[in-house]
């Protein structure tokens, strides 16, 4: 299969449709919380929701084609198979539940059922599941990261087929799937570069990660790509977070001449970048562009909403389930695209 991050043919300026409406989608556009797209869509009575509301989730799932999962399809026995689903974290990253949430949708498509856990790394705990997953005879298992890094996988897993989430092992062993984040951020910086900026700067994660540091790579790769000098002055170091997107703002609008872009190793840092710019009585998506990346919740409701780069977890659950179902022996390594998500806040 193609790597996204190598692929030369790939359009950087393409944005990639997405695959399927989600409840996300929905709320967007009925303007409440998932929640209660799903309270409404499930038909749960009980829940003092108002009927305006209730219509208007309704209206917006009409409007957008929303299919709920199995929608149209008779419904399967419970119990037909088992696949297990192991994490080190869930409650600290909403991306897990996404990607639980593909895995789950693809396993049922095949009438299996998807056993979640959440390890905290603990190698005995992982030892016990992995035990209990092979007295089962399930059919496979999906090892999963928050953290896009290389892993050393604990024995027991080659008892089953398997496939690596959001992680990868080294020596090939297993087949693994990871976002390419080199594409991702080359496609990100592309669009800068297309609607006109030439002075970009670049807000990095922690650089002990390996999402900030590919992300980068591809921010300098779409600078070289356009004839544009790499400005190291223009590179400054983050944290993930809002705190760290404010300082580094505030410390590249310092610069004379100032960057007339600002692209955001991530949407929190993007949150932070806002703050800055209008303490400094800039306009976001106006007077200076920002990019951020992740397409977390809050991008959309930032204002500007904000540009950003899709990450594909619900397309990386999807695909491990396929992968633990192929023949045996086959192991693929696999990067999955991440989408461009225009919104208005890359024009400045």
């Amino acid at each position: 299969m193609t790597d996204p991050d190598t692929d030369p043919d790939t359009d950087p300026g393409k944005d990639p449709p997405r695959s399927r409406v989600t409840m996300k989608d929905v709320a967007v556009k009925a303007g409440v919380s998932q929640s209660t797209v799903s309270f409404v869509l499930n038909g749960l009575e009980d829940m003092r929701i108002s009927p305006g509301t209730r219509k208007r989730v309704m209206a917006a799932a009409e409007t957008l084609g929303y299919r709920p999962r199995g929608a149209g399809r008779p419904p399967k026995p419970v119990g037909q198979g088992v696949i297990g689903m192991m994490f080190d974290e869930i409650a600290t990253s909403a991306f897990a539940a996404i990607s639980i949430e593909g895995a789950q949708e693809e396993a049922w498509k095949h009438n299996i059922v998807l056993e979640v856990v959440m390890t905290g790394g603990d190698r005995d705990y992982e030892a016990a599941i992995l035990r209990k997953w092979a007295g089962d005879n399930a059919i496979g298992v999906i090892y999963g990261s928050i953290l896009t890094h290389a892993v050393t996988p604990p024995e027991g897993l080659a008892q089953h087929r398997a496939a690596l989430l959001n992680c990868y092992d080294p020596e090939g062993r297993y087949a693994s799937v990871v976002p390419a984040e080199r594409r991702g951020g080359e496609v990100a910086t592309a669009a800068l570069i297309a609607a006109g900026h030439r002075r970009i700067a670049f807000i990095s994660g922690e650089p002990w990660m390996e999402a900030s540091d590919q992300r980068m790579e591809g921010y300098e790769r779409a600078l070289r790509a356009a004839r544009i000098p790499v400005d190291p002055s223009l590179i400054v170091e983050g944290n993930f977070l809002p705190s760290g997107g404010r300082l580094a703002t505030l410390q590249l609008m310092e610069q004379d001449p100032r960057p007339d872009a600002i692209f955001c190793a991530n949407d929190l840092t993007a949150v932070g970048c806002y703050e800055a710019l209008k303490e400094l009585g800039e306009r976001p998506g106006e007077t200076i562009a920002v990019m951020g990346y992740d397409d977390q919740e809050i991008a959309q409701h930032l204002s500007p909403p904000l540009s950003t780069v899709l990450l594909p977890h619900r397309e990386m659950g999807q695909w491990c389930v396929e992968a633990v179902m192929r023949a045996a022996g086959d192991r693929p390594q696999d990067r999955i695209a991440c989408p461009l998500v225009l919104r208005g806040s890359h024009g400045g």
